[in-house]
């Protein structure tokens, strides 16, 4: 485990390929229910590079919110949020010294073009955020090139390689840093995970 910043911790190889592959069958089950995978669309009818799903909350890609039925998507409600997967959430975020009870999580599939610019994590509650109850996330099949700036957009930007089965803890000083993904190495992931592209859950406590 590395720390790239007070708040912030790069657990390298967290999971074991074996736990990668049941992993990514769940989610790829998940995602092939009723309410499965989807492209969300942001404010100003532009549609986002990556697939996305949303379990015990749905996160509203218009109205930055979240809420329990998927209003921009299709008026289903949100699927539940397996307890294996939060507690695997969980253990993570107590690896890098964090409590949470994550009660969401929100599933991008990245294609080999997909990107996912500077953002802030900022439409969880008002609480959690003050707490500083950090954001897990776990990433799964081709790697991605990680950027993780400071709390202004203009910040210097730190970039780091998140391959499958890393993991990446921010909270406390470091919740609200501003992060994305500026590219995705095709093809470098497990081909024992039998899928194409990557799958990054990250997990919240609302």
């Amino acid at each position: 485990m590395a720390f790239i910043a007070p708040g912030a911790a790069h657990l390298s190889a967290r999971l074991t390929l074996d736990e990668q592959r049941r992993l990514v069958a769940r989610c790829l089950e998940l995602g092939s229910g009723g309410a499965r995978f989807y492209t969300p669309i942001v404010r100003g009818n532009h549609p986002m590079s990556v697939r996305m799903l949303c379990l015990g909350r749905h996160w509203n890609a218009r109205t930055y919110r979240y809420e329990d039925v998927r209003g921009d998507v299709d008026g289903l409600p949100a699927p539940p949020l397996p307890a294996d997967l939060a507690e695997l959430a969980a253990a993570i975020a107590r690896d890098a010294g964090f409590a949470m009870s994550p009660d969401l999580c929100i599933i991008n599939w990245y294609s080999a073009t997909s990107r996912m610019g500077l953002h802030q994590d900022k439409d969880e509650s008002r609480g959690t955020i003050e707490r500083g109850v950090p954001v897990v996330s776990i990433s799964l099949g081709d790697s991605a090139r990680f950027l993780f700036g400071g709390l202004k957009r203009r910040d210097p930007v730190e970039k780091l390689m998140l391959a499958s089965g890393d993991a990446f803890v921010f909270g406390a000083a470091a919740r609200l840093r501003y992060h994305g993904v500026s590219g995705i190495l095709a093809g470098s992931g497990p081909r024992e995970l039998g899928f194409e592209g990557r799958l990054n859950l990250t997990f919240r406590q609302f």
